[in-house]
């Protein structure tokens, strides 16, 4: 069965837009199989130092081609290692398949250069979708507009993340952000340009345009008062090598945030977490005391782990659909995944003008106002990233105190073939009341079916 016709959509977006970028399977494959197992930067092997000796000496032992190895230390890391290969008729892939059967080596000594994006399936789980005219806004919180639910967590006024700061490394801030988004007002970033201009001279939306706005304003419902500061670590596609985010990665930690937001995720060769988070994690955020790190857990609705977001550390984020009470279609799932929120048909900020759908369908033509409905696990993560924030204003918590205290909220109120969840109002819940409503009619809370409490 081939790839279906919307990841390859996906997928080609980036492989065309993104200088270098390859797949594994690669295109000529694609008739043939169901799924494409990763995306990697061409002609390009990472490893560690304490290793890239014996590496280059392994590349060097396989037979049939003579290549010309550039090697150095990837920006932003203390002990990464990029080797740059000159091309050869022998793939990446197949090269990383001969070094791990070297004996001097190893498996998982050499990785590819991985291609990350701002919440696979490449990208959310649906494109934008127009807002209505005369749409209630998205604040005050929780305002997320779960459907079918009359009711909703009313946060304490104090429950309101003042002085929390969180950094959120996702594709910036729109220009004049809180032009028109009252609850966006004090938000700072990297400016973002969403716009470009088409083939027919017409300016119109990129594709993954206002993602890290939308998150941002997502936060901000869950805790109007909380500082925040958005990254730009993606530009083109949505998407980025591994090796490119140390940068973007510093600069928010050296922001000195309570809270780390991520937004992006990938699927990996065999599984393996990423060797420059490793050594990002190794070297910084180890040491910092009570800091809270959140991924998404992506959406292709499968339980493979995705990374960062699998790593033990980082409280991965599944999505809740839109009625709060089941997974949303789209949210990866599985024991690595610790908490599920509301995910699907939020509404926030986004630019204003024309969007052309990258896939199905193709071409539609999408008029936007700054509000859209948007769906994925990038955008349930700060909703759980936000009720954080607002708890720690209120208890005097640390991020990582006040996690686990939600942590065991989410816990007591599982819902089965589900798992662990939050809802937008329970920050300063006291337990008592376990769904965060003011009646019974959203949903059926339950015991917690085990400890699920970082269970990776």
């Amino acid at each position: 069965m081939p790839v279906n016709p919307r990841t390859r959509d996906q997928i080609e977006l980036v492989l065309n837009n993104l200088p270098g970028a390859a797949a594994f399977p690669a295109r000529d494959r694609w008739e043939e199989i169901d799924d494409v197992d990763y995306l990697y930067r061409e002609h390009t092997i990472l490893t560690r130092e304490q290793d890239a000796d014996r590496l280059e000496d392994a590349i060097g032992r396989i037979p049939g081609e003579t290549r010309e190895i550039q090697r150095e230390r990837v920006p932003r890391t203390t002990h990464v290692i990029r080797f740059t290969l000159s091309p050869t008729e022998t793939l990446v892939p197949a090269i990383l398949d001969l070094l791990d059967q070297d004996p001097e080596l190893g498996p998982g000594v050499a990785t590819p250069d991985h291609i990350l994006y701002v919440c696979p399936e490449i990208c959310p789980a649906t494109e934008p979708i127009e807002v209505p005219t005369g749409t209630v806004d998205p604040v005050p919180a929780p305002g997320l507009n779960a459907h079918d639910c009359p009711c909703r967590g009313v946060p304490r006024p104090e429950c309101d993340g003042h002085g929390v700061f969180l950094s959120i490394v996702d594709t910036g801030l729109l220009t004049n952000a809180d032009a028109g988004h009252a609850w966006l007002t004090g938000v700072q970033g990297a400016v973002e340009d969403p716009y470009t201009v088409d083939n027919n001279g017409n300016t119109i939306i990129v594709p993954y345009a206002g993602h890290g706005t939308f998150v941002a304003g997502v936060a901000r419902c869950m805790a109007p008062k909380a500082s925040a500061y958005v990254e730009r670590a993606f530009d083109i596609a949505g998407a980025n090598y591994e090796t490119m985010l140390p940068a973007s990665l510093t600069d928010a930690l050296n922001r000195n945030p309570d809270i780390l937001v991520f937004t992006f995720c990938t699927a990996t060769r065999k599984d393996r977490s990423l060797i420059t988070f490793d050594d990002f994690y190794d070297s910084r955020i180890r040491y910092l005391k009570g800091l809270v790190v959140l991924a998404p857990a992506g959406n292709d609705g499968k339980q493979r782990p995705m990374w960062p977001a699998a790593y033990r550390e980082v409280l991965s984020v599944g999505a809740l659909s839109a009625n709060w009470r089941d997974r949303a279609y789209f949210s990866n799932h599985g024991r690595w995944v610790d908490v599920y929120a509301p995910g699907q048909d939020l509404i926030n900020a986004f630019p204003v003008g024309t969007y052309v759908c990258t896939e199905p369908p193709v071409g539609e033509l999408r008029e936007f106002q700054g509000m859209a409905k948007w769906s994925g696990t990038s955008f349930s993560t700060p909703v759980v990233a936000g009720l954080i924030a607002a708890r720690m204003s209120v208890t005097g918590e640390n991020a990582q105190q006040a996690a686990d205290s939600l942590l065991r909220l989410a816990c007591s109120q599982t819902i089965p073939g589900v798992g662990a969840v939050l809802y937008p109002g329970q920050a300063c819940d006291d337990g008592n009341d376990k769904c965060g409503c003011r009646c019974d009619s959203c949903h059926r809370c339950s015991g917690c079916s085990g400890d699920r409490s970082r269970a990776h």
